[in-house]
């Protein structure tokens, strides 16, 4: 039986390759997992093709600050060497924009909560 799920190797995973290339011990220290079996989910990985990969919300984020300083050429020549489907760096855009334009939940501030306890009590 596996000890990890497939998510949870393949954020580990993205977290050490490119854009982010975090140090491996780093990782290691952070989720708990050793340095060897991190290597080895990583040699994994890289055996696999590109467009197979998994991407960290960082790196998708990454792609599409990148991606707003590029021509129609140069996004599409970034595309073929990421393995990244255009219409995929639309979509994170989307995504992005989505979770950026979401209103946050009204909460009082502390202060709020202070003073108005202060008045009824």
């Amino acid at each position: 039986m596996e000890r990890y799920g497939r998510e949870f190797k393949d954020r580990a995973v993205a977290r050490l390759l490119p854009p982010e290339s975090a140090a491996i011990t780093a990782v290691s220290q952070e989720i708990g997992v050793s340095v060897a079996t991190l290597e080895r989910w990583r040699a994994d990985a890289l055996s696999m093709p590109a467009r197979e990969r998994a991407r960290t919300a960082a790196a998708r984020l990454q792609a599409v600050i990148a991606r707003a300083a590029m021509d129609e050429a140069q996004c599409n020549a970034w595309c073929r060497e990421q393995w990244v489907y255009p219409t995929q760096l639309q979509q994170w855009r989307e995504n992005a924009t989505a979770a950026l334009s979401e209103i946050p939940e009204e909460r009082a501030s502390p202060q709020e909560t202070r003073a108005g306890s202060e008045i009824g009590g």
